[in-house]
């Protein structure tokens, strides 16, 4: 327990954010895996409507990334690092999919 109103206030802080970090990791994870589905889909089927899905799933992402970057609960260098992979991935699965409809 703390000893002091301000060790008490800065526990209390700490919880708060806390909270919030972890609300902005849970919902980084989960675009990242909804984005990585919504991949797969079109690896399998590639359409212009998964397509562009798939573009819309990866803007959310980055979106939330960014905010999250913003607001201190990733620093900028893991945020990168998150994005590169989006990136990479989207780039295997657009290689893979121009060989194999050629």
């Amino acid at each position: 327990m703390a000893n002091s109103k301000s060790a008490l206030k800065r526990a209390q802080i700490a919880e708060r954010n806390r909270l919030r970090n972890r609300s902005y990791n849970s919902a980084v994870r989960t675009l990242m895996k909804k984005y990585f589905v919504t991949l797969d889909d079109y690896t399998a089927n590639p359409t212009q409507e998964l397509k562009q899905a798939v573009l819309t799933q990866m803007s959310a992402t980055y979106s939330k990334i960014d905010k999250a970057v913003k607001r201190g609960v990733f620093h900028p260098n893991n945020g990168a690092r998150k994005k590169s992979r989006l990136a990479k991935r989207l780039k295997q699965v657009s290689e893979a999919v121009a060989a194999s409809g050629e």
